[in-house]
């Protein structure tokens, strides 16, 4: 192209999701034209926290869509460890139900770690059970996080090469950061995680051909952190409020898009890239589950 720089292509994480979502469908309509019980996902949500509520409602509209049987358990801010155990040991026990959600943060006081240990891991929608999280990390995965597997079916549909290639994950956190790492390591990846004790981030993150940016801070990869041509996976979720008075809010990522587009070959945007697949991989999860206690 004689030099000239257009920046950046960005995935459609919400196109892919939808075919994504269209082929579990089909799975599921031949799953019940067959006399089978559809896929059933139990769900516990825990308080009043808006971004929870408006996350277990997009899940359960996706249930729906895809012919999914879908219980929701709405319980109190003030609900008891206890409670909330006995919820989840109630869909352990419905053979209707064969993937268990719980969404996460929990209220002040409850121990997320003993909830997520009390889900069946056969159930576990979330691939976050410590089974789930030991399988992965010994290659024999049986259940993979949601938003790790959506982003390595980002890149799959992409036709990024993973194999030989540097991939960095900036982040460490259960639920991405180090399962991400872990599956590019299954493709063959060399992989770095950075965190907050890395010294001179810049530096690491301008080696990787895939850059995975799960730091839970608002436009924290800057262009000038970024090699040219790099795939960028955003999977920041963050709410900025603008300063004048009455401002409203914006959903940035971790990625300063206004500076890394320039400079990237591909960059997953924020809203619409990461966050449609990982409602799909749930869905997937769940149908997986299904199909393997039939």
């Amino acid at each position: 192209m004689d030099g000239l720089k257009v920046g950046a292509r960005l995935i459609d994480g919400a196109a892919l999701a939808a075919r994504v979502r269209a082929e579990i469908s089909a799975e599921v309509q031949a799953m019940t034209s067959q006399g089978q019980a559809p896929p059933g996902l139990g769900v516990v949500l825990v308080g009043d926290d808006p971004a929870s509520a408006i996350y277990v409602r997009n899940k359960t509209l996706a249930c729906a869509e895809a012919g999914f049987h879908s219980v929701q358990r709405h319980l109190p801010a003030t609900a008891t460890q206890a409670e909330i155990l006995a919820e989840v040991e109630a869909f352990n026990a419905d053979p209707a139900i064969h993937g268990i959600l719980v969404q996460l943060p929990l209220p002040a006081g409850v121990d997320s770690a003993a909830v997520t240990r009390a889900i069946a891991p056969a159930k576990d929608a979330d691939g976050l059970h410590p089974d789930n999280v030991a399988r992965l990390a010994m290659a024999n995965p049986r259940v993979l996080p949601c938003t790790p597997a959506g982003i390595m079916e980002m890149l799959h549909d992409e036709g990024v090469e993973i194999a030989g290639r540097e991939a960095v994950v900036v982040g460490r956190s259960n639920i991405v950061g180090r399962p991400m790492a872990r599956l590019l390591l299954l493709e063959n990846a060399t992989v770095t995680v950075c965190h907050s004790k890395t010294a001179d981030l810049g530096a690491v993150t301008r080696r990787a051909d895939i850059l995975i940016a799960a730091v839970g801070r608002a436009e924290t990869i800057t262009g000038d952190m970024v090699q040219p041509g790099a795939t960028v996976i955003d999977v920041g979720m963050n709410r900025l409020t603008a300063e004048e008075p009455g401002g409203k809010q914006r959903l940035v990522g971790d990625v300063d898009r206004a500076s890394v587009e320039p400079v990237a070959g591909l960059l997953s945007p924020v809203p619409g890239g990461v966050g449609p697949m990982t409602i799909a991989m749930l869905l997937r999860n769940t149908l997986k589950a299904a199909q393997a206690a039939s």
